[in-house]
């Protein structure tokens, strides 16, 4: 038989796919820990119920009320309890098993869901109940969302894939928000919003199942010898006086106070602004969904937390952005394409933040710095919602966003300016952590070069 030969550009190919195919699989390499593996299919599933949920319960308030106001009144009780206990909260899951606290708060909000469903599917849902269960489920976020952030270390055991697993939590998050609002957008339109609630209540059986079934080491858990004011005060210092998580924190916080809120005014738009209904509201939120999706992807695909510092501003400033022109826009397809760069530049800064926290933060201390992003995260857009239902109740919502996206943007511009000396405190932790090389070795590197 003749001899098979290989030409050059067949072995050149041949290498091409195998570089793509390991780079393919090194995007995902968090999902090789069992632990986050089970969390990613609860999750994914979990959250396609918890962002109908979210389209339901605006529709809902807004077909009840026709009020602007009342968006941002609802959806202020709701996160406002995550900005007082967050906190309290960290310090618990500092002290306490994390899984089990997962457990609980996940119980407790399939609890708030299914009151909400039974509630208006019985047609005895008023504006009193959906404010009362909002800020019920607001003070569950509050335990959950520290809880979530710092039991993340805990399912992937090898730290160098952390960045992997925040980045593939957040295409699951994203995902669930592209499906989610489309789903429940088809939903309310040929039903009720009480089974978008339901199904939301039936979802979190996945995610408790998934916590359950793992096998987390049980760690030693160091008796607390100081106070939980103390231990709050010990996590206020570490977050005020690192001038880089302060400084990410501070435009973490801005963001959520004058951009998140968008959202709260989407009903609005949808309804009065482009003349649609719930299913033009499910493609907005899909679209934004979408744009995150992407930026998701694209972070996943990342090797190092190397660079990310400068992907901060910038996501603040396309963000921005695309909130000022989307306030411009009156046409349902170029609203669609602003909510892309929207979605894009909120996930962005979301993950690269979280990301860039946790690589910092030490392990002792990771619950109570959690509780102030989250508290920078939820605490701070209950304020805003008020603001933004205020504001567009007085200049309307078109000049509400487009304010509330000019913010963004001089935040960004801010952040930016303070890039240098946020690099140079960062250094020595990442020198520590082997993520960068020290200063003389790197001189020396250069010097042989």
């Amino acid at each position: 038989m003749p001899s098979e030969s290989k030409t050059p550009q067949t072995t050149d190919r041949t290498e091409s796919a195998q570089a793509s195919a390991r780079d393919f699989s090194h995007a995902w390499r968090a999902l090789r820990h069992r632990n986050f593996r089970l969390f990613f299919g609860g999750q994914t599933i979990s959250l396609v119920g918890t962002w109908m949920t979210r389209i339901a319960t605006a529709w809902l308030v807004y077909r009840l009320t026709k009020s602007a106001l009342l968006l941002g009144t609802v959806s202020f009780a709701g996160q406002i309890p995550t900005f007082i206990f967050a906190p309290i909260a960290g310090v618990i899951v500092d002290r306490h098993d994390r899984r089990r606290v997962l457990v609980w708060t996940q119980t407790l909000a399939m609890v708030q869901s299914l009151l909400l469903a039974w509630l208006t599917l019985a047609h005895r849902i008023n504006i009193t109940e959906i404010l009362v269960l909002s800020a019920f489920q607001g003070l569950i976020n509050a335990f959950d969302m520290p809880g979530r952030q710092a039991f993340m270390v805990q399912m992937v055991e090898d730290r160098k894939d952390l960045s992997n697993a925040i980045a593939i939590n957040s295409s699951m998050v994203n995902v669930a928000r592209l499906v989610g609002p489309s789903l429940a957008g088809l939903v309310i339109a040929v039903s009720s919003e009480g089974w978008c609630f339901l199904v939301d209540g039936i979802s979190y059986i996945a995610v408790i199942v998934s916590l359950l079934m793992m096998h987390v080491p049980a760690t030693a858990m160091k008796r607390a010898v100081t106070s939980m004011f103390e231990q709050m005060r010990e996590g206020w210092t570490y977050v005020s006086s690192f001038m880089p998580v302060r400084t990410i924190l501070i435009l973490f916080a801005l963001i959520s106070l004058m951009g998140m809120p968008y959202m709260v005014l989407m009903p609005i738009f949808a309804a009065s602004v482009l003349h649609g209904g719930p299913h033009t509201l499910g493609f907005l939120m899909g679209a934004a969904g979408a744009g995150a999706l992407v930026s998701a992807f694209s972070l996943v695909l990342r090797r190092s937390v190397r660079g990310l510092t400068k992907m901060i501003p910038a996501a603040a400033i396309i963000f921005g952005t695309g909130l000022f022109f989307f306030g411009l826009s009156h046409w349902l397809w170029l609203s669609l394409v602003l909510m892309l760069f929207v979605g894009f530049g909120m996930l962005q800064g979301m993950t690269v933040s979280n990301t860039i926290i946790q690589t910092l933060v030490p392990e002792d201390r990771r619950g109570r710095v959690m509780s102030y992003y989250t508290a920078a995260f939820m605490g701070m857009a209950p304020f805003g919602s008020l603001l933004a239902g205020s504001l567009a109740h007085w200049i309307g919502a078109p000049r509400t966003v487009m304010f509330t996206g000019s913010c963004c943007i001089a935040g960004g511009l801010w952040f930016w300016s303070r890039l240098p000396a946020i690099r140079r405190e960062m250094r020595p932790v990442y020198e520590q952590l082997g993520i960068l090389l020290p200063v003389p070795e790197v001189v020396e590197e250069q010097a042989a070069n």
